[in-house]
């Protein structure tokens, strides 16, 4: 039995989930087969997905795009665009073929890696009037760190930025004054701007903001572990021609890194 159902619910048994890692691995080849028999070298077509956050599709992936279109015309890129946080899983569950994602601590052993740049971390606060900015203000006017249990702050809703300073607040033994958790980086910057809190982000996120002009970075926190930022895929699919030709134009795209 593949499924178990009740009035509600419809689950995987566990011969379903091998099931259905079988049936993943045999379209993957048979997709491999077939682009292999098809094309090979600049004649190589085919599609191909690629998941990423907005700021990394218009920064990181628009070089890689540049030469891909260049060199593999016939291959046409599906972008899917979210919260960076989740491109890992995406991957390692066959949902896309690669991602745009912050490396972790802990790699997952079926996934293959590709670095392409590091970016540090940076607090921000917004630059309009407000009671925050006077707040910010007279900290900086007397050389001091704000009473941090006073400062509202703005959290990702997941991502290594949010683990990052969480354990920033526990180290200094401080209770955070949560504002807001909101889904991805571009959104907390706008939760920023707009005057409701501080944040900590990376900087690529911060520069390519369009709201880059209404936000200021603040001095208070600084050595944290920057972000790794690279293309992962499962280790598995590196063969295939298509996934083989992206990786390449990465490797090509950001030389120093990789």
């Amino acid at each position: 039995m593949l499924i178990e159902r009740d009035n509600r619910h419809v689950r995987l048994t566990r011969a379903g989930q091998h099931f259905l890692q079988y049936a993943r691995k045999a379209v993957d080849d048979w997709q491999q087969l077939q682009t292999e028999l098809s094309a090979t070298g600049s004649n190589l077509s085919g599609e191909i997905s690629v998941f990423g956050s907005v700021t990394a599709s218009y920064s990181l992936l628009a070089q890689i795009l540049a030469r891909m279109r260049e060199s593999y015309p016939g291959v046409e890129i599906k972008l899917r665009t979210g919260d960076q946080a989740d491109g890992v899983e995406r991957v390692r569950s066959a949902a896309e073929d690669s991602a745009i994602v912050a490396r972790p601590d802990r790699w997952p052993e079926e996934l293959a890696f590709l670095p392409l740049l590091k970016t540090p971390l940076r607090l921000i606060g917004p630059r309009s009037p407000s009671a925050l900015s006077r707040q910010l203000d007279q900290a900086l006017a007397d050389n001091i760190e704000p009473k941090w249990n006073e400062i509202p702050v703005i959290l990702a809703e997941s991502g290594l930025a949010r683990e990052q300073w969480i354990s920033w607040f526990s180290e200094k033994q401080i209770k955070p004054n949560i504002y807001a958790q909101v889904a991805g980086h571009e959104a907390v910057v706008s939760m920023v701007s707009l005057g409701f809190g501080i944040a900590l982000l990376p900087e690529l996120v911060i520069q390519h903001s369009p709201k880059k002009e209404t936000i200021r970075t603040l001095p208070w926190i600084k050595g944290l572990t920057p972000f790794d930022l690279g293309l992962c895929a499962r280790l598995e699919q590196l063969d295939d021609p298509l996934l083989s030709a992206l990786w390449l134009c990465a490797a090509e795209a950001y030389p120093a890194t990789t």
